[in-house]
């Protein structure tokens, strides 16, 4: 009879995150005019490069996302030996419900729903390593780049320039410094009393060696590469009288901005209209555009795998191994 219910539990968790997925997905869609506005635009230069663009932005979050599977592959090492393909299947489920929790936080059920049940506890951390590796490589290089802005396009006087570059260079030093000594916050952990009898869950993060951080920062920073990519081709497109350097100072610095601001996917495109829509404003005046690219970034790049994902979601076991 307890089988019979975990079965009927399980079945109800899977067609309801699955519909509060579709139900969520169409009811943001419905509402996106800069989607829209992406579409006539993007027609108006021509049907081949239209279809060119779309091809390759697609190509690249297949590209991202396979990256981010073979890193998740790379963490489990320690817990259980996980096939690419399982990878994949674990990392877009956890984007599809990723989109209705608040700050990403069930990309982290998705994925370990995918390791056997003993060891879903320390997925929880090792995913954590993966995540800080590419917060430290979005907010070591957002911070370069925030600089940057500050010196181009703010009139600040010397001292407050001199004593933000400071700042900034203590931070990126001591991002760099708790990645590559992550042990150091197993450290901390055991010393809260009420924590230290975890132990045993959050002590994997001690055991990733420098050599294997530094392998999952490099496909932090691959993904990086792809994702900063996507942008330019996009805005290039639209925007073709735009320089380089300036885009992806922009760019770099909207990824910053926006990886230290909570938020729930679907409504995460609101935030990064506004933030896009700022700091391009130094260099175009065409907002509309390049809302229009951060709009179709977000549908390719979130939306379109979390509704892959939902595939996945209904072979789950929430209550033991998946076959």
């Amino acid at each position: 009879m307890a089988r019979i219910a975990r079965k009927t539990i399980s079945y109800l968790l899977k067609i309801g995150i699955v519909l509060l997925t579709i139900w969520f997905v169409y009811r943001h869609l419905n509402h996106n005019q800069n989607l829209f506005e992406f579409v006539n635009r993007i027609h108006q230069i021509g049907q081949t490069q239209f279809y060119t663009v779309i091809i390759a932005v697609t190509i690249l979050m297949f590209v991202n996302w396979i990256l981010e599977a073979a890193k998740w592959q790379y963490l489990t090492k320690l817990l259980e030996k996980m096939s690419l393909w399982k990878a994949i299947e674990a990392v877009f489920c956890g984007l599809t419900m990723a989109i209705i929790t608040p700050n990403r936080i069930g990309e982290y059920g998705g994925r370990i729903l995918y390791l056997p049940v003993r060891k879903r506890v320390h997925g929880i951390f090792a995913m954590a390593v993966g995540s800080f590796g590419q917060n430290t490589v979005t907010n070591v290089i957002g911070t370069l780049s925030l600089v940057c802005f500050i010196y181009k396009y703010l009139n600040l006087n010397s001292w407050l320039s001199l004593s933000l570059t400071f700042l900034a260079m203590v931070f990126i030093f001591l991002m760099l410094l708790f990645y590559f000594r992550i042990r150091w916050l197993v450290f901390l952990l055991d010393k809260i009393k009420f924590l230290k009898k975890y132990h045993r869950f959050f002590s994997i993060m001690a055991k990733y060696s420098f050599p294997q951080l530094v392998v999952i920062m490099l496909f932090s920073l691959a993904r990086f590469a792809v994702f900063s990519s996507q942008y330019y081709i996009l805005i290039h497109i639209l925007l073709p009288d735009l320089h380089f350097i300036p885009v992806m100072l922009m760019v770099f610095n909207l990824f910053f901005i926006q990886s230290a601001i909570p938020s729930l996917d679907l409504l995460d495109i609101g935030v990064r209209n506004f933030i896009a829509n700022y700091l391009f404003g130094f260099i175009t005046t065409q907002s509309v555009a390049i809302m229009a690219c951060v709009s179709c970034i977000w549908l390719i790049n979130l939306i379109i795998p979390a509704l892959l994902g939902s595939v996945f979601v209904l072979k789950l076991n929430f209550f033991g191994n998946n076959t």
